[in-house]
C-alpha cells in the first residue's frame, strides 16, 4: 500500500511537473549544476545514466516495482553533500525520485537520511475499563 501511494504521487508530479517545466528545462548544459536552485531547474533534462556518469553511484537507492512483473516503475536515490544551498552549505542528503527514468522529485535534508525507527521507545497506553 505504501508503494502503490508514492507511485501513485509520483506518476501525478511528473505529469503536472512536465506541463510546468515544458520550456524551462536545459538541454544545452553538460554538468549538473550543484547550487539547490540551479540543481532542481537542470536535473530533469538529465537522465540516471547521466547522473551517476557526474556524481558515481548513489549512496542508497531503493526501487518500487510492479508486483507479480518485476518491472521497475519509480526509484528513490540518495546522494550525501553533493547540492549547496545559495549561501554555499553543503545540504547533508539529496534525495531523487525519479518515476521510469526521468526525476520528478527533489529533497534536500540536513542529515544522513535514514530513518530514525526507535524499536526500543516505549509508549504507556492507558487503560480501558470494559462497558457494562
Amino acid at each position: 500500500m505504501k508503494y502503490l501511494a508514492l507511485v501513485t504521487t509520483l506518476i501525478g508530479q511528473i505529469m503536472l511537473s512536465n506541463l510546468a517545466l515544458a520550456d524551462t528545462t536545459p538541454n544545452d548544459i553538460d554538468q549538473i549544476p550543484t547550487i539547490e536552485k540551479d540543481f532542481i531547474n537542470a536535473i530533469t533534462g538529465f537522465d540516471k545514466a547521466k547522473i551517476i556518469a557526474q556524481f558515481g553511484e548513489p549512496a542508497k537507492a531503493e526501487d518500487v516495482k510492479i508486483k507479480g512483473s518485476g518491472k521497475i516503475v519509480a526509484s528513490i536515490w540518495q546522494y550525501h553533500f553533493i547540492n549547496t544551498s545559495a549561501d554555499g552549505a553543503f545540504y547533508e542528503t539529496t534525495e531523487l525520485d525519479f518515476v521510469d527514468d526521468k526525476v520528478v522529485t527533489v529533497v534536500f535534508i540536513n542529515n544522513d537520511g535514514t530513518d530514525t525507527n526507535n524499536s526500543s521507545e516505549k509508549f504507556e497506553v492507558p487503560t480501558a475499563k470494559p462497558y457494562s
